[in-house]
């Protein structure tokens, strides 16, 4: 009686692909950003980076030891959340606060919810939120690299400046402007982008949507396009933030509201929000109405509909 049928759900199809493969591409995409943010602020990047991904990592590493858990440090998707983390910060961060946030992303969000595949929402994304709303004054600090020569970048952020559409769009593209460590230079997160779709890491649908949606609404607005897109946290969040596997619908249908509804939330928060950049709170939103999509745009099979009579 060895032999015995295993009866499970479906669906039954499955793939080479292993977590700790998809999550060991990411990591390839952030490389460009992570050279871009120590190239344009300094070493100070690369130790913030390394402080708040080891402290991710460690995090989950004792949850799991003290609650006698399997331990998925060796998955790596706790060094993606680090990192991701790391470049959502300026370069000016204390230490300690980077603690903090890798604690409220693991520990938090992530593990208190079930750990990879039961979090809600985007635990290095919560724990942006959350640090911005307990240390304001330090998640916005400007930090102006010594290779901005534009006195309109000079003394504030872009989504700041009052004529955005007189940038220039090279310096927008090598993050020639003040902001947190990840966002400045958008030519390196196009790479990061450009690897995700290569090894078919991500799907192209959310963050093309997500933009095309930013887009549109500015032009229709009279708004600067380019420089919209290239700015704040928008290019960051489409590619690495509103992909998450978890946090993200699974059916086309369901990534193309999604893309729409963060485009929509983004737009609005910059046009007629307090606040300069609207990302985080736009996936966030997002993010708790990923169950909903995904129940209102799966497929039906033939003959599954509701009986009538």
């Amino acid at each position: 009686m060895e032999n015995r049928l295993l009866v499970t759900a479906s669906p039954h199809i499955t793939g080479r692909e292993t977590t700790r493969g998809l999550m060991g591409n990411v990591i390839a995409a952030l490389v460009p950003c992570i050279v871009a943010a120590a190239l344009i602020f300094g070493w100070q990047a690369l130790l913030l980076v390394g402080v708040t991904t080891a402290a991710c990592v460690g995090f989950e590493y004792l949850y799991c030891l003290i609650m006698k858990k399997p331990n998925p440090v060796g998955d790596l998707s706790a060094v993606v959340t680090g990192i991701i983390l790391a470049l959502n910060m300026p370069v000016t961060m204390p230490l300690w606060i980077a603690v903090v946030g890798a604690f409220i992303a693991i520990v938090i969000v992530k593990q208190l919810f079930g750990g990879i595949g039961a979090n809600f929402a985007n635990p290095a994304l919560v724990a942006r939120i959350a640090l911005f709303s307990g240390f304001a004054s330090r998640m916005t600090a400007v930090v102006i690299p010594d290779c901005v020569t534009v006195d309109a970048l000079s003394s504030a952020t872009p989504l700041q400046t009052a004529d955005m559409g007189s940038l220039p769009v090279l310096d927008l593209l090598l993050g020639r402007y003040g902001g947190v460590m990840g966002e400045t230079c958008s030519l390196a997160i196009l790479i990061g982008l450009a690897w995700l779709l290569i090894t078919r890491t991500i799907s192209p649908v959310i963050p093309v949507t997500y933009l095309a949606t930013v887009a549109v609404l500015f032009a229709i607005a009279g708004e600067p396009v380019l420089a919209n897109l290239l700015t704040g946290g928008l290019l960051f969040g489409a590619v690495f933030m509103a992909t998450d596997y978890v946090t993200s619908p699974f059916t086309l249908r369901g990534k193309l509201v999604f893309g729409l509804g963060l485009g929509l939330i983004t737009f609005a928060i910059r046009m007629w929000g307090s606040l300069p950049e609207g990302v985080s709170y736009a996936i966030l939103f997002m993010n708790l109405l990923v169950p909903y999509i995904n129940n209102l745009t799966r497929q039906v099979p033939l003959g599954g509909g509701k009986k009538h009579g």
